[in-house]
Order: structure tokens, then C-alpha cells, then sequence
């Protein structure tokens, strides 16, 4: 094992400060990183605060992570000292589940093993996160990103780029589709750079009319404020996919009556119950509400890759560590355009 610097909170109601956590000796299937980028992410502050109730102190957070190859175990072929790789949501999965080995691990029905406050297999107690100098991770979760995109900004693709690339994958979304990007946060404004390179004809709809400015400089083709009843009802069934980023509960049955018949909503923000749907407007036009997460680690390297051939990386702000509480509260507020990343070289001084 090996000591190194992080930054981490000792409790719910603790500021995230200075500290030292341990790392394993890489093995003959891993890989070391030096961490040059972490984002940070709302599930961060969630995990910090302990909002899901599944908490494990110390919390040291971070999943969106960008660096370079220190050391490879004996068994590791594709990846080499100096490689510029990510690291996600997770870092290991049983491999032997229907999920694993159909690809989308972040079902597996052993249940993965999340970047951090997942149980670790290797040192016994849970799992730390990103925001530290290193992290020695299995080769199979380890991803190539692309040298022709920035590297700072990429960060965020390692969740909020795969939170927003894998539904309009798996739902198919293709050029001349119509999709609605529901929230322009540092989720939907990845849907709408997403869906833009795709082909689609891109509506961001927000109840913003302050951000319309900013969705189409971002990609979209126009913006439907979603607070003007006359203009949804003009926009009533015509949309062929809506990718709904809202981070809270609401009232969907608006948002429902925007689809086409067959066509689905599919919600990547709310982790928490939702107010209730008028059962006739799903009925009515044999509509869906679908959910989502992140995607498996092949389908995070397409996303990656695709990002590289149309140079998509994030909106970024960057802070050094020793901002990162308020940073969190600036999430909070929605005071960020629109992902924070850490200039892990801070985290030095």
C-alpha cells in the first residue's frame, strides 16, 4: 500500500478538507494513474452530505477523472506508461453476470463497484474517489481518451457526457430526429452538444428564458420555454425523443404530451420520487418514460471516441482543491457553467 494526498469529508455536516488515504500496490491486471483533472458532480455533494442515506465516512469523492499512466501490471497490453485515460462512475463489476457480459456493467446484478464509498475488494473497507494525486485501478475500467481533446474539459464526460450519450444511443436517436433537452445544467448541455453532432434537430427546453442564448451557442436549434402554455401546445406531439435532465422531482405530464405517438422520455436526473403522471397522456399515444444511467465501459469508450471525432468536451469552470467547498455550494445553486473541474496539481501545494 501507499499513501496519498486527497481531499475528503469525515461526516455529513464536515467541510471537505486535507487528508492522506491509502491506495493499493498495482497487481498484474492494473493500472496506475496520476490524476491531472477531477470533476466534480452533484452525486459528489449528494455522497458527501450523505442525501441517499448510504454514506461512508471518510467520503472522498470524484468519478470523473483524467490522467496519465504512472505503471501497468504484468497483464496489461493496451494501455502503457504515459497514456492520457479516464477513469468513471466505476471500477470493477463482477464480469461473470447476464449485465457484465452483455456489456452495460453498471447493472451488474452483483452489483458494480463504484469509483467511490463502494465496498473495496482489495483493501477491505470502501472505496475513495478522484479527488486525490493517484488511484490504481483494474485494466478493464480504464478508458483511452483521445489526445486531440482538450483533457481538462474531457473530465466530465466520464459521467455527465455518458449520463447524456448512452439513452440517445440506446433509444436510437438519429439526423433529422426531433429531441428535446429537458434542463440546461451540466447534463443537458452535454444532450444538446450530443444530439447537435448526431444530426438531430435539437429544441432545449428550460423555463429559463435567460439560458436561450447560451443553448444555441451550444447546439441547439431552438428553445421552447416550457413555462409558456401556448407555445407547448403548438410543440404537442411532435417530438421524437426527450431527454429530461431535471435533477428534482416535477411535473412531467407536460413534458409527455410533447411526445410523439411510440416516442420516449427518458429521465437521467431525478433519483428520488416523482410527482404522479396522468396515466391517459402515456396511454393515449403509447408513450414511454424510461430511465437511465451512465452506460458500460464499452459503450463510455464509443462516447469518448465519438467526442474525439467531433471535438465535444465539456463547458468547464476550473478551481484548485482547496475551492472545492465552494465549489459544492455554487452546484448547488446552479452557479456554475456548467461542470466544475479540479486542477489536481493543487491538491500539491
Amino acid at each position: 500500500m501507499s499513501k496519498v494526498k486527497a481531499y475528503g469529508a469525515q461526516a455529513s455536516d464536515a467541510k471537505l478538507e486535507a487528508l492522506d488515504i491509502e491506495r493499493r500496490e498495482i497487481t498484474a491486471d492494473d493500472v496506475k494513474i496520476e490524476i491531472d483533472y477531477c470533476g466534480v458532480c452533484h452525486s459528489d455533494i449528494h455522497q458527501v452530505r450523505n442525501d441517499w442515506k448510504n454514506s461512508k465516512y471518510p467520503v472522498v469523492p470524484g468519478h470523473e477523472i483524467i490522467g496519465r499512466v504512472t505503471q501497468v501490471g504484468k497483464n496489461v497490453s493496451n494501455f502503457k506508461e504515459g497514456d492520457l485515460v479516464g477513469v468513471g462512475c466505476m471500477v470493477d463489476s463482477c464480469q461473470e453476470c447476464d449485465s457484465c457480459k452483455e456489456d452495460p456493467e453498471q447493472f451488474c446484478e452483483n452489483g458494480a463497484t463504484l469509483t467511490y464509498n463502494s465496498k473495496d475488494e482489495h483493501l477491505g473497507g470502501h472505496t475513495f474517489g478522484g479527488y486525490a494525486e493517484q488511484i490504481v485501478v483494474d485494466k478493464e475500467f480504464v478508458l483511452k481518451v483521445p489526445e486531440n481533446i482538450d483533457a481538462k474539459a474531457a473530465a466530465p464526460l466520464l459521467c455527465a457526457g455518458i449520463t447524456t450519450y448512452s439513452p440517445l444511443r440506446h433509444w436510437n436517436v438519429k439526423k433529422g430526429d426531433k429531441v428535446g433537452v429537458i434542463g440546461l445544467g451540466g447534463l443537458g448541455h452535454m444532450g444538446v452538444k450530443f444530439a447537435h453532432a448526431i444530426g438531430a434537430h435539437v429544441v432545449m427546453i428550460t423555463t429559463s428564458p435567460s439560458k436561450s442564448e447560451d443553448a444555441k451557442k451550444l447546439g441547439a436549434d431552438e428553445v421552447l420555454i416550457s413555462k409558456n402554455e401556448e407555445d407547448m401546445k403548438k410543440q404537442a406531439g411532435t417530438f421524437d425523443f426527450l431527454l429530461n435532465t431535471v435533477p428534482v422531482g416535477h411535473d412531467m405530464n407536460p413534458y409527455v404530451a410533447l411526445l410523439k405517438r411510440d416516442a420516449t422520455m427518458v429521465l437521467v436526473g431525478a433519483i428520488e420520487p416523482l410527482d404522479p403522471v396522468h396515466g391517459g397522456g402515456l396511454i393515449g399515444g403509447r408513450k414511454r418514460i424510461a430511465g437511465s444511467v451512465i452506460g458500460g465501459i464499452k459503450e463510455t469508450q464509443e462516447m469518448l471516441d465519438f467526442c474525439g471525432e467531433h471535438n465535444i468536451v465539456s463547458d468547464i469552470e476550473m478551481i484548485d482543491m482547496q475551492n472545492i467547498n465552494e465549489a459544492f455550494d455554487r452546484v448547488v445553486k446552479s452557479d456554475v457553467k456548467y461542470r466544475f473541474v479540479i486542477d489536481m496539481k493543487s491538491l500539491k501545494n
